[in-house]
């Protein structure tokens, strides 16, 4: 069965290699949290680099928000009818995760 997202490239296409060095980036921060309490440091300074990796994540899921609205959004916009409407509902619920 095709689905609407098989349809056509997706929007972050044209950032991929940007998106994939940005999270191999998160993957470090990551486990330096990780060795961080391993090694018994600081709760504060642990803290610190856990804000720092949440707001890393964050900046790509608006990032990927934001391509997904100006190519796949906008596409299905131009179709219509029930295309346009399961489009701006995935992007609505997806952004109430985001946002919890």
């Amino acid at each position: 069965m095709t689905t609407i997202t098989d349809q056509h490239e997706h929007g972050y296409i044209s950032d991929k290699d940007r998106y994939l060095k940005r999270l191999k980036r998160i993957e470090g921060q990551a486990r330096g949290v990780s060795r961080m309490i391993d090694e018994e440091q600081y709760c504060i300074d642990i803290l610190t680099q856990i804000s720092a990796l949440t707001s890393a994540l964050q900046s790509v899921a608006v990032g990927l928000v934001d391509d997904h609205l100006r190519h796949c959004v906008r596409d299905a916009a131009a179709q219509g009818g029930e295309v346009a409407d399961e489009r701006i509902r995935e992007v609505s619920e997806a952004i109430a995760r985001l946002v919890r």
